[in-house]
């Protein structure tokens, strides 16, 4: 098996995964650490390209679907932008060490916040309940995820059950 299966193999379970979180219908203070959780997860474990594929495909997905109310559409774009910063920050800080996952969960979640904060309040006109929902909430979900993600992969890297893709012996892609 070569790093590009392995890649899209584990991408495509992590997204299942993810959008089954969302389509079951938690509220937000329940799907959000979790969807955020996939996101950490998916950086830590594949690379920052699948968290970002993932990050970028769940919120046009949700709002496909329905789980992301009409009301929140112009914000998709916002969400996706979000998820992607949070992936970058946390995959370029999260490989050197405990301490700089720690930092990269603390410095993605505010970018996310920033990122979603600024759209509602200098970009998109969306009603005050939806700005509400996009500020704090956001911030909160991110660093809950994000600890939540930390003490699963701590778990699963001492305990050896899964390896991080670059740690593979797989073959490269051509």
């Amino acid at each position: 098996m070569n790093k590009g299966v392995v890649f899209l193999t584990r991408t495509a379970v992590l997204l299942a995964l993810t959008l089954a979180i969302q389509m079951v219908g938690m509220p937000q203070y329940a799907t959000g650490p979790l969807v955020n959780t996939m996101l950490y997860i998916a950086a830590t474990f594949v690379g920052i390209w699948s968290g970002v594929v993932i990050g970028v495909v769940t919120p046009a997905i949700a709002f496909w679907r329905g789980i992301l109310p009409p009301p929140l559409g112009p914000m998709v774009p916002f969400i996706a932008l979000g998820n992607a910063a949070l992936v970058i920050v946390f995959g370029l800080l999260e490989r050197r060490g405990r301490l700089a996952a720690i930092v990269g969960i603390i410095a993605a979640s505010v970018l996310k916040f920033l990122v979603l904060s600024s759209a509602v309040r200098f970009v998109v006109e969306v009603k005050p309940a939806i700005a509400k929902m996009m500020q704090t909430p956001q911030l909160l979900t991110a660093l809950a995820g994000g600890a939540i993600a930390f003490i699963v992969s701590e778990a699963l890297l001492r305990s050896g059950a899964v390896k991080r893709l670059s740690e593979l012996g797989v073959r490269k892609t051509r």
